[in-house]
């Protein structure tokens, strides 16, 4: 599609509140590599699954930074190489996050089934959304512009039910540093912290894919008179 300013200007916001975000993510993650914690993260994340009876979800080294992420089909625990081997609060709060997720699966936690459900057809949404707004705008198509758009809604859709599943997550992780006597009350501010950074990705995600759905009902469906 052609450079369109209007679209920045919508959209704008969500660039912002990202940008921030990646920031912050990194800047709380360095501050919590900083500090000392009395287990790895593989080996807090692995307190937590058998804790919670999940001694059949596996636990793997992948590599990339911040690569971290469990995997329902496989029922496996992939952690990045420093969140796997460091014995900081920065590892041990996302493995803990990530565990949090595998506990999630084991409990059949509603908007986690639903957001699993929504993937391809979110990742679907995504590929043909514009395709099909492009080629409707050409052919001046209101059936094809109405399909990019309601293609598209998929992935808005998709965001917002990945919300509370990333929230409840962290919520769950903390419960059980906390629980397990691996984070201590003091320690507990850092794990908030890039847990907190981490949560602001996912709304800047979120309020981006619903900037975009609105400037897409403006710039192709009448709202804008240009």
């Amino acid at each position: 599609m052609y450079f369109d300013p209007y679209y920045f200007i919508v959209v704008g916001p969500a660039f912002l509140l990202a940008l921030w975000a990646q920031w912050r993510v990194r800047s709380t993650y360095a501050e919590a590599q900083q500090v000392a914690a009395p287990l790895s993260g593989a080996a807090a994340a692995r307190h937590i699954l058998d804790s919670a009876g999940l001694r059949d979800v596996a636990i793997e080294v992948v590599p990339g930074h911040l690569t971290d992420h469990y995997d329902p089909g496989d029922r496996v625990l992939r952690l990045s190489e420093e969140v796997y081997h460091n014995r900081s609060m920065a590892a041990v709060g996302i493995a803990a996050h990530e565990a949090g997720h595998a506990l999630q699966h084991a409990r059949a936690y509603a908007p986690l089934v639903v957001r699993n459900a929504a993937v391809p057809v979110a990742g679907f949404g995504s590929n043909i959304s514009i395709l099909l707004l492009i080629i409707g705008a050409v052919l001046s198509s209101a059936a094809l512009v109405w399909a990019g758009i309601i293609a598209f809604s998929a992935v808005v859709f998709f965001q917002l039910v990945n919300l509370p599943v990333e929230f409840n997550a962290s919520a769950r992780a903390k419960a059980q540093l906390a629980e397990l006597g691996i984070v201590s009350r003091d320690e507990m501010l850092y794990v908030d912290r890039v847990l907190g950074a981490a949560a602001m990705t996912y709304v800047a995600a979120t309020l981006q894919a619903i900037l975009t759905l609105l400037y897409f009902l403006l710039r192709f469906t009448g709202g804008d008179r240009e």
